[in-house]
């Protein structure tokens, strides 16, 4: 069995694709600026797990990388049992300040790639009639919403429209489900404001931030056949919100 997982040399990906790892998986670790810490990773997980990690470069808001990707992958495995979707940018910027571009960067990368990365890698699934596609949204794209991040909102909004299509057009051979997680404990987040994150803890009911090991155990269930029931689900993970 193997496991691509998009953005995996760092933060939330880092911790699904070593919850993979660990449990058996052949691994594919992607990354588009962080060469360093992938190639660490991979040296990581095959002393310590006994798997194959490859290593691939790939910007997936170009359709030519993600093409080259998708090579390289049946290339080395001959096929793929798991994507998740995790890659993603966040271009936080005051709302007046928001421009075109940064609204497209953000779409290009949240939304088009991973639709065409399920695309391109669920039609070679569907003539296994067998995989697996897990996409990584937020309570961003249900109803927690800051002007300051409308692009990314509005992105992961769309992944989980795309969802619903996906696991209709895949059905029956491929499962197709959405993670949304909350605030989670990553270097995305490490420079936020103090006052700003005591106002999100208030509004938690755990009163925590979630370790991204919490949304891996998640992402790691669903990709299992103890989840074999599970499709087209959107699954929020947040911690619990309080009532207002």
């Amino acid at each position: 069995m193997n496991v691509l997982v998009t953005g995996s040399s760092r933060g939330l990906g880092k911790a699904i694709i070593l919850e993979y790892a660990k449990n058996g998986y052949d691994v594919i670790i992607n990354y588009n600026n962080s060469k360093a810490e992938a190639l660490e990773l991979k040296k990581y997980i095959e002393s310590t797990y006994k798997v194959k990690a490859i290593v691939i470069k790939c910007d997936i808001s170009k359709e030519n990388e993600i093409d080259s990707m998708i090579e390289e992958i049946y290339k080395e495995f001959g096929y793929l049992d798991i994507l998740v979707n995790n890659a993603s940018i966040a271009l936080d910027q005051d709302f007046e300040l928001k421009t075109k571009e940064d609204f497209m960067k953000t779409l290009e990368v949240n939304l088009v790639g991973t639709y065409l990365l399920s695309k391109k890698i669920g039609l070679k699934m569907l003539e296994r009639k067998n995989g697996n596609i897990i996409n990584i949204s937020s309570t961003n794209g249900l109803e927690t919403t800051y002007p300051e991040s409308i692009d990314y909102d509005a992105s992961k909004a769309g992944v989980i429209s795309l969802n619903h299509n996906l696991a209709n057009y895949f059905a029956p051979y491929i499962r197709v489900n959405t993670i949304c997680p909350g605030w989670i404990n990553t270097d995305m987040n490490k420079d936020l404001d103090q006052d700003f994150i005591n106002k999100e803890l208030d509004k938690i009911l755990l009163g925590r931030f979630a370790e991204p090991s919490e949304i891996a155990n998640l992402a790691y269930f669903l990709g299992t056949d103890k989840a074999s029931y599970i499709n087209d689900s959107i699954i929020r993970i947040d911690g619990g919100v309080k009532s207002v």
